[in-house]
């Protein structure tokens, strides 16, 4: 009887005190900040005919691109999940229609298992078409879901053989999606088309287009790709910029997308505390075929429509991402008292572009628009160009005429010294 109560007695014990164990192990793991999702990347790979031609270091195209992959699939970091899409790489016939369907995902994205991965990749052959636009719809609808990174790396040795379904069309509806996925581009052929379609894919999601004749260059260049999707970024915030001042967004610091259509205005507002600086500047990538000679201007307003400061930027002839930006110091306010906070000054971004493009170039969606907006503290000291007003023009008015003054003097002196050594002699 006696062992039998202590022996309840000390299960008793136990399960208080695994019970308070357990009280105070939930709580700090609760404190533990969420994991950061897993970022996805997706090889798409061309294997269409083409890609039997021997100009790669004296090896096939698809060989160069297996042996790429092998090395990739070797250097994959643990926390990026990888998948493999391919396109034209079942349909050997001509039948345009059912070839520009060729496009299938070879190994699933989700955590990496490279034997099977390798495995999978070791059993492709050249064979049909290149149907590059649905094989990104379909490397796009891959990726969906979730927050983590998307990136999807387009490897291919020629233009899209299956319009009217235009690659850079289908890049721009991706990008309108809202879901900031990057599509980076590898040409194996240095031809001008080809690039040129290649480099819109490219720039409408604000990806890179790199040209590669080599099996190492390839490599080395899917590697850095995949690399990148594995350091950690800023995503941007998707916003829609408004016709006016009044109805503006207000935008904190941060990084921002947004699309404009052509010769149209885009309007944000950005509330400016005294003591601080504010740094705004925009990029906004020209994803189709647009007109020469065109400009990109970013203005600070004041609610009341008074200009403050403004940036611009101009360029020719190139489908390109264009960039501008401004730098509005606001001083610290006189007399204030410490228990009333500041007020803040309304500043308004006015994004305007004067691009122009042939009636056959679609204007919807608009091109990409990246808005940087950053809050750091004024300057105080005259050393920096801000404050100190370089460029407004009294100062550098000031200086020319100092400079002036001085280099006449000099001159002067120097022909009064000459004329009386030239009389002495």
């Amino acid at each position: 009887m006696i062992i039998r109560k202590r022996l309840t007695a000390g299960v008793c014990v136990l399960l208080a005190t695994l019970a308070a164990g357990l009280g105070t192990a939930l709580p700090a793991a609760a404190d533990e900040p969420p994991a950061t999702p897993s970022p996805k990347v997706e090889l798409v790979l061309d294997v269409s005919g083409s890609m039997r031609t021997r100009d790669m270091d004296g090896e096939s195209r698809i060989s160069a691109a297996k042996q790429a992959f092998n090395d990739v699939l070797d250097a994959v970091p643990e926390e990026v999940e990888l998948g493999i899409r391919t396109l034209g790489a079942d349909y050997p016939g001509d039948d345009r229609k059912v070839g520009c369907k060729d496009t299938k995902q070879l190994y699933p994205v989700g955590p990496l298992d490279r034997t099977e991965a390798k495995t999978a990749v070791a059993t492709l052959a050249p064979t049909g078409w290149t149907p590059i636009g649905p094989a990104l719809l379909g490397a796009a609808d891959d990726l969906e879901g979730g927050d983590a990174t998307r990136r999807i790396v387009l490897i291919t040795d020629g233009e899209d053989t299956c319009g009217p379904l235009d690659p850079c069309e289908v890049a721009r509806d991706i990008a309108a999606r809202g879901i900031h996925l990057v599509i980076d581009t590898l040409g194996l052929v240095p031809n001008a088309k080809i690039r040129q379609q290649l480099t819109c894919i490219a720039e409408a999601t604000g990806g890179t287009y790199t040209a590669v004749q080599h099996t190492d260059e390839l490599s080395g260049r899917v590697k850095q790709l995949v690399d990148r999707a594995a350091e950690p970024a800023v995503t941007p915030v998707a916003t829609e910029g408004a016709g006016s001042c009044s109805a503006a967004p207000e935008l904190k610091a941060g990084l921002y997308t947004d699309r404009q259509e052509i010769g149209k205005h885009r309007w944000y507002r950005v509330d400016v505390l005294p003591g601080q600086e504010l740094r705004a500047s925009v990029s906004v990538a020209a994803d189709r075929a647009v007109d020469n000679d065109y400009g990109v201007l970013l203005r600070a307003v004041t609610a009341h429509g008074r200009e403050i400061v403004r940036g611009a930027e101009s360029g020719t002839g190139r489908t390109d991402a264009i960039s501008t930006g401004l730098r509005y110091p606001k001083p610290e306010a006189d007399d204030v008292d410490a228990d009333v906070k500041p007020a803040a000054e309304a500043v308004c971004l006015q994004l305007s572009n004067s691009f122009s493009a042939p009636e056959s170039v679609k204007t919807t969606p608009g091109m990409p628009v990246e808005l940087t907006i950053d809050l750091v503290g004024s300057p105080d000291e005259a050393a920096d160009a801000a404050a100190f007003g370089l460029g407004r023009g009294w100062w550098l008015l000031g200086v020319m005429v100092l400079t002036g003054l001085i280099a006449g003097l000099l001159f002067g002196w120097i022909s009064r010294w000459r004329v009386a050594v030239w009389r002495t002699n």
